[in-house]
């Protein structure tokens, strides 16, 4: 292939295209990128660390970690600036651009926080395993940034399946994000034979850093992964699910509850791509696209309830029929049916009248809005967790635009639970995953708050803002 002369001249980097690879015998080769723009609007993006010269440092320097970082983050923001309304901005607590720290500390985990994005390290078996070095968890954790700032009401609801709509949307965006490649998509659509509902290097996320955890933990990931788009996992309501399992079963831990709704997604975007004119790596890319605009409609427009993932379902076949006619109706509808996001009854009633019917209010959806607007305060007592004042914590309350629910495993649709309900056991579950730091001046006698360093507190126990009693807060998606 002859270079021409403007490319021959541009600044190049090497990067990984989407993970270093599943173990240290199967690392996938660098490729050279030009040098990535941060700056870009709608969502621009900034490195704490100092940019490095461009050159050919290869995995294990910094200077590649910032460039693949770089290359992510530039990435993400090619991927859901076109989609997003106008206008859209980060969270007002992230400031003009979104920053990156690129070796927060010794651990294997990221995380989002309104302050930035974190991405931490650690050596296992003798392998350097920085998060910053994998395109898809950067891209993931840029995602739920991109939701904050689509849906901030989310951040703080004491609710399973928002918190897991996040982690799914995650995943999206690092699905999305690898789609953007040209080489992806040709790679994808040989692994696969086409068939883009099987298990690939796309829809396998995270491939070194949960190598990483199964040496310490071997059921807590995937065998090949962290996680697996494709999957068959079929839902259930969370407050009936055990707050862990191994990877192999479904619990109501966000990140293994986002697994329904992700594995929908990339039905989803496989359905799409068979309806193309033509099934190349361009109807793949065009395919990943129209599946990621639907999404950003639903989650724009979707009410803030108790059963959220049914309800982002709907406004997705809703977006299709505003958009394209309903084209992919059949597609969508079957990949929630197969997840059970939506029950039989409820696909066939997000009919085209009905749409149109419900359209001024969901065509009139603007993004972002107050961080507790759709949400009500639920007071439980604080001695039955451990805190010496009443807790508020904030529940899902707007009203259900649609008449929709999702699948009960022996047959009909699942009646979704009160807010009540939905707010104290996703609380129960936070405790006893953990995950919930208390001051000491807020413990009670019979206090059970884990205070081991190794576990991350996701959320926090503070005094309310009104002075009255106490309030969970969330610190951060991990």
């Amino acid at each position: 292939m002859t270079v021409q002369p403007q490319q021959a001249t541009m600044p190049m980097v090497l990067v990984f295209e989407d993970d270093p690879g599943g173990d240290p015998l199967h690392i996938n080769m660098p490729v050279p990128h030009p040098v990535p723009h941060l700056d870009a609007q709608p969502f621009p993006m900034a490195i704490a660390e100092t940019a490095p010269q461009p050159d050919s440092a290869g995995p294990g320097t910094e200077a590649f970690r910032y460039w693949v970082a770089a290359d992510s983050l530039s990435r993400a923001s090619q991927t859901w600036g076109p989609l997003v309304p106008t206008g859209t901005k980060w969270h007002p607590q992230v400031g003009r651009a979104l920053t990156a720290h690129l070796n927060a500390g010794d651990d294997l985990n990221a995380f989002y926080d309104r302050k930035g994005l974190w991405f931490f390290r650690r050596t296992v078996a003798g392998v350097s395993v920085a998060a910053c070095e994998s395109n898809e968890v950067v891209q993931h954790e840029a995602g739920h940034a991109v939701l904050d700032a689509l849906r901030p009401q989310l951040f703080n609801m004491a609710s399973a399946e928002t918190a897991a709509l996040h982690e799914a949307f995650g995943d999206i965006s690092a699905l999305l994000g690898s789609l953007q490649l040209e080489s992806l998509r040709i790679a994808v659509l040989a692994e696969t034979q086409s068939d883009l509902e099987l298990s690939s290097r796309v829809s396998r996320t995270a491939e070194q850093l949960g190598w990483a955890i199964r040496q310490g933990h071997p059921n807590a990931v995937d065998p090949d992964c962290l996680r697996n788009m494709a999957n068959s996992f079929f839902y259930r309501d969370p407050v009936l699910l055990s707050p862990n399992e191994p990877a192999s079963r479904l619990s109501s831990e966000p990140h293994s509850f986002s697994r329904v709704f992700s594995g929908a997604f990339l039905k989803i975007v496989a359905g799409i791509f068979r309806q193309q004119d033509l099934q190349d790596q361009a109807g793949l890319g065009r395919a990943a696209e129209i599946a990621g605009q639907l999404l950003v409609d639903a989650v724009v427009a979707a009410p803030v309830v108790s059963a959220y993932y049914a309800q982002v379902a709907a406004h997705m076949i809703a977006a299709d029929h505003r958009r394209n006619g309903g084209l992919y109706g059949q597609s969508l509808r079957s990949a929630f049916i197969r997840h059970g996001i939506l029950s039989l009854e409820a696909a066939a009633s997000v009919t085209e009248p009905e749409v149109a019917r419900r359209g001024p209010g969901i065509a009139e959806s603007m993004p972002g809005g107050g961080d507790d607007e759709g949400l009500t305060p639920v007071t439980v007592q604080g001695t039955t967790y451990g805190v010496t004042q009443p807790l508020t914590l904030a529940a899902p309350a707007q009203e259900r635009r649609f008449g929709v629910a999702g699948s009960d495993p022996a047959g009909g649709s699942v009646r979704p639970s009160d807010p009540e309900r939905v707010a104290t056991s996703y609380l129960e579950d936070l405790f006893r995953r953990g995950r919930v730091q208390v001051p000491a001046e807020h413990r009670s006698a019979t206090s059970f708050a884990d205070d081991s360093p190794s576990r991350l507190k996701t959320h926090e126990i503070t005094r309310s803002t009104t002075g009255e009693g106490l309030t969970l807060v969330r610190r951060c998606f991990d």
